[in-house]
């Protein structure tokens, strides 16, 4: 009985005040004899015994019942207490009667001294980084948090806080399971132990792990940190960090040699970079890795292409010429933006590489969904489902780091099942533990600002220095090897910059960062100038239809409201018809057949923003059951992926035009919830999608569905603002086009991206499988409808879809009014839905063969011949463009210099639609009536432009 009498004055109270540090609380416990009460500590989560009271007693009815280290600690406690050798007891035993406080003893100093021990030990591993040797400069005060914990032992005297002695120093303490630092030792001194534990958290790496919940990272972090030895290389090893440092921090020198007034944006001041890069490589490498995929800002990044991607310096050096012609590929970017790909041996593991450095915008963090997106398609063509052989590594700045919000966007896809890539290796380049020697650049005089840090700056000794003469002075190298080493590399820089002057002409294609072998010809062009046509046979159309209107699985129970939607597809297919869901699944379906991966993402795109797509069936009977028929068309079909994103625009749109960016053989949407909502990615948007190939001769394929219209849904719910879009299309609205034979896809070459507004489920059917068929690939921007979505004027016949048929650029009258043009009045141009309000309008006002309405469904490039074509066959028509956005945003500002421009400015072509607006759209249901009324009177008054002037 006597360990159990002893529990109380075990639990003393500095013990009780040490765990009490760590959200323990007292609570009392009365004995059963009339002694006074004894007194536990207890968890404040839960109540009862403390969590040290529920190991004891357990021990105390089976030793096996808890962790070994516990079963040693309460035997070893006992035994030094000269009591004996303790002997578990069942629990039931009642304690003899007897007060239930003793007088301390040393078991109690004992158990209190091992506690203050751990809750030290805890201490370094949270705070230690606090007191860590970070600051290279020496001015830590004037620029960081200098704030020393009460519970490290910086000095002697706080061993007091653990109720601890000088005297304590040399005793040996039993170490926790949780600290690594014992090696292969179970206990140690007190000295060694807060040696070790300096050594290891207060040196010049901060360690800040210990908010992480997963008991195993934390434990892996320490293992790695904390065992005796881990840090100390082996005389290799120092050599091969040195060899790497001299090329990081010779290849700026020699920048700065050559080109002192030009901005490179350098890595002075943390060359290190390079080697720790490269180690990283050399380890994954080791461990299976075979493709790298990075991101990082312009800082360092021609330092990385040189020695970390080794790309030939000379194709480096010819960027600083100012006399290099550029090719005709596009309009290039600054060399500390650009990409690349290179596929190499790995010198460490002997092992083949690929590494790819994304390019990317001045728009910092910009590329890191971009990188994640790109790493998560190289694992899905792989079938690496663990990450097993595609990771990333992402470089940022600290300041960027803490700053950008897509960081946390890029952050929060990590478990997400269709947007992980089981984890990225993030480098942040922390100014105030490196420092910019130069500045923000090589222009820049940081002195008008941090004059005191830059003298320190100054007078520092650069690392290369620092370490070379650390390695002379151990032995590891002679002088005269770091010189030949130092000699040899500055050799390998002039003769590449011997070679750099024969380059005339830059081709951007060589600093591409995915080239697509095999899908261009070797010079990069597209292998021919043709598209077929985008039809398929019937039959496919009916099994994809049938397919669409089943539940592939057995015993799948689904929606009652769900059933219905299949049976009118159904219905659908046996008719011949199509809705806008139905067209897109016989889009995506025919595709899979044909080997082209297909990727929807979005937010609640498995079901549809407006509940029309459900292409995700969910069984109302088993939780987490679902089916995706579009996976069981095709015994070898290509797989189909849709998932619901986060909720992010700007993160996940950039993860998907990384995705994008892997192969030309796969069609990657993403859908906005609400068009308007595209605008908080406008940074991918501009930086990446409309520029991406003129500034990086990156092709891309990526399409956005982007919901639009006015039905009266207020001013976040109508516009995805087709006038952006417009206004960054490339085509010239002056220059007359020529009209040759493949005039509609060199149109489509030529441009920097694709833009329409589809009034027909046949058209959007055929401009997805047109933007797969095309020889190359341009972005794709869609301009989705909503009520259309269910209106049963705007279905389709299998007719226009069949083997045969293709996307229709413009959809002219076909009806009275264009069997005798020559009566014809007005001729209505206008595109997407606002085409069903004009025919309604038109017909109750009996106007069907006086005004003819033809339809843009492609509006960019520009469809200059079909436009001419049109106008042509109408000439004593009046001309007018029909819009439902306000006058100032939508088309009409991009429509109407091309107009004049096919029209030799002969004739005016009118405005009609809503005035000029702030907002895009009214909250107001009966203003937006109002307005819709108003404009539809102004298109049908056929005196509505008499006298006036163009």
């Amino acid at each position: 009985m006597s360990q159990l009498r002893l529990l109380p004055s075990w639990l003393g109270t500095q013990a009780s005040r040490l765990l009490a540090a760590h959200g323990v609380q007292r609570f009392t416990w009365y004995s059963r004899s009339s002694g006074p009460p004894a007194t536990f500590p207890s968890s404040k989560v839960g109540g009862g015994s403390s969590y040290m009271e529920e190991m004891y007693f357990a021990w105390l009815e089976n030793p096996q019942s808890v962790h070994k280290s516990w079963d040693s600690f309460f035997r070893k406690a006992s035994e030094e207490a000269s009591y004996g050798p303790a002997q578990p007891r069942p629990l039931s035993v009642v304690p003899e009667s007897r007060p239930a406080v003793l007088s301390r003893t040393k078991t109690s100093k004992l158990v209190e001294d091992h506690l203050a021990v751990q809750s030290l030990i805890r201490a370094y591993q949270i705070r230690g980084h606090h007191v860590a040797q970070l600051d290279p400069l020496g001015i830590l005060d004037a620029d960081l948090d200098s704030f020393v914990p009460s519970d490290l032992i910086t000095t002697i005297d706080k061993l007091a806080f653990y109720d601890l002695r000088e005297a304590d120093l040399d005793k040996e303490f039993q170490l926790p399971t949780t600290t690594f630092i014992g090696g292969s030792e179970n206990t140690l001194s007190l000295r060694e132990i807060i040696r070790r534990l300096e050594n290891t958290y207060c040196q010049h790496i901060g360690l800040e792990f210990m908010f992480i919940n997963d008991v195993e990272q934390c434990q892996w972090i320490r293992q790695k940190f904390e065992t005796p030895g881990v840090m100390q290389f082996s005389s290799e090893e120092k050599r091969t960090l040195l060899a790497r440092l001299v090329r990081s921090m010779r290849f700026e020198d020699f920048l700065a040699r050559k080109w002192s007034s030009e901005k490179r944006f350098g890595l002075e001041g943390c060359e290190v970079m390079i080697p720790a890069l490269k180690t990283i490589i050399d380890k994954s490498s080791e461990m299976g890795i075979e493709n790298v995929i990075l991101g990082m800002p312009h800082r360092g990044r021609l330092n990385v292409l040189a020695n970390v991607i080794r790309k030939d310096l000379e194709q480096i050096f010819c960027q600083f010429d100012p006399k290099l012609e550029a090719a005709d590929e596009g309009s290039g970017d600054v060399k500390y933006h650009l990409g690349m790909y290179h596929e190499r041996i790995n010198r460490v593991t002997n092992r083949n590489i690929t590494l790819s450095l994304v390019a990317n915008p001045s728009h910092l963090e910009a590329v890191d969904p971009v990188v994640q997106g790109k790493t998560k398609a190289e694992q899905f063509y792989r079938g690496d489902a663990e990450g097993k052989k595609v990771m990333s590594i992402l470089v940022h700045g600290d300041a960027a780091f803490a700053g950008q919000g897509v960081v946390y966007e890029t952050f929060h896809l990590s478990d997400l099942p269709s947007y992980t890539t089981n984890g990225t290796v993030h480098v942040v380049v922390n100014n105030q533990v490196c420092y910019r020697r130069r500045g923000h650049n090589e222009m820049d005089e940081p002195m008008f600002t941090q004059p005191l840090m830059y003298k320190q700056i100054h007078r520092q000794v650069p690392v290369l220095k620092k370490y070379a003469d650390k390695l002379i002075a151990e032995g590891a190298v002679t002088l005269q090897e770091f010189e030949e080493e130092i000699a040899k590399y500055d050799r390998i820089c002039e003769e590449a910059f011997g070679r750099s002057k024969d380059k005339k002409i830059l081709h951007i294609k060589h600093w591409l960062d995915s080239p697509w072998p095999g899908f261009f010809t070797v010079d990069g062009e597209p292998k021919s100038m043709t598209c077929p046509a985008t039809g398929i046979p019937e039959d496919m159309l009916t099994h994809i239809g049938e397919v669409a209107s089943s539940v592939p699985l057995e015993d799948f129970k689904i929606h009652t409201g769900l059933s219905r939607i299949l049976r009118g597809r159904a219905d659908m297919t046996r008719k011949r018809t199509v809705d806008w869901a139905l067209a897109e699944y016989m889009a995506f379906g025919s595709l899979l057949k044909e080997g082209i991966h297909v990727r929807l993402s979005g937010q609640d795109v498995e079901r549809g923003t407006f509940s029309h797509r459900h292409h995700v069936l969910h069984d109302q009977e088993v939780d987490r059951r679902t089916c995706v028929p579009m996976n069981h068309l095709w015994p070898d079909q290509a797989p189909y992926t849709v998932c619901n994103s986060s909720l992010s625009e700007y993160g996940v749109l950039g993860f998907e035009l990384g995705y994008a960016m892997a192969s030309p053989n796969a069609l990657v949407l993403w859908e906005a919830q609400f068009g308007d909502f595209h605008n908080t990615a406008q940074c991918i948007i501009d930086q990446f999608i409309s520029t991406g190939q003129a500034k990086w001769v990156r092709h891309n394929g990526v399409v956005l569905l982007l919901p639009h219209g006015m039905e009266g849904m207020g001013p976040e719910h109508s516009s995805a603002r087709p006038e952006r879009f417009l206004q960054m299309s490339n085509d010239d609205s002056d220059a007359y086009p020529a009209f040759t034979q493949d005039f509609e896809v060199r149109q489509l070459y030529d441009c920097n991206w694709i833009v329409v507004n589809c009034s027909t489920p046949a058209s959007y059917f055929h401009v997805l499988r047109r933007q797969i068929l095309l020889p190359f690939r341009k972005p794709l921007i869609i301009f989705t409808p909503k009520s259309l979505l269910r209106h049963p004027e705007a279905k389709s016949s299998f007719d226009q879809m069949v083997s045969g048929t293709s996307f229709q650029r413009v959809i002219p009258e076909d009806g009275a009014a264009a069997q005798a043009p020559g009566q014809v009045r007005r001729l209505i141009f206008c595109t997407g839905k606002v085409y069903y309000d004009l025919v309604k309008e038109r017909s109750s006002q009996g106007l069907d063969q006086h005004v003819a309405i033809t339809r843009l469904e492609q509006i960019s490039p520009f469809p200059f011949d079909l436009i001419k074509r049109e106008a042509e066959k109408y000439p004593g028509a009046e001309l007018v463009w029909c819009q439902e956005e306000h006058k100032n945003m939508g088309y009409y500002d991009y429509i109407s210099p091309r107009f004049m421009t096919i029209l030799g400015r002969a004739r005016p072509i009118w405005y009609v639609g809503r005035d000029p607006a702030a907002a895009p759209a009214t909250g107001n249901r009966n203003t937006h009536l109002v307005s819709l009324k108003k404009f539809l009177d102004t298109a049908f008054n056929l005196q509505a432009f008499e006298g006036k002037t163009f």
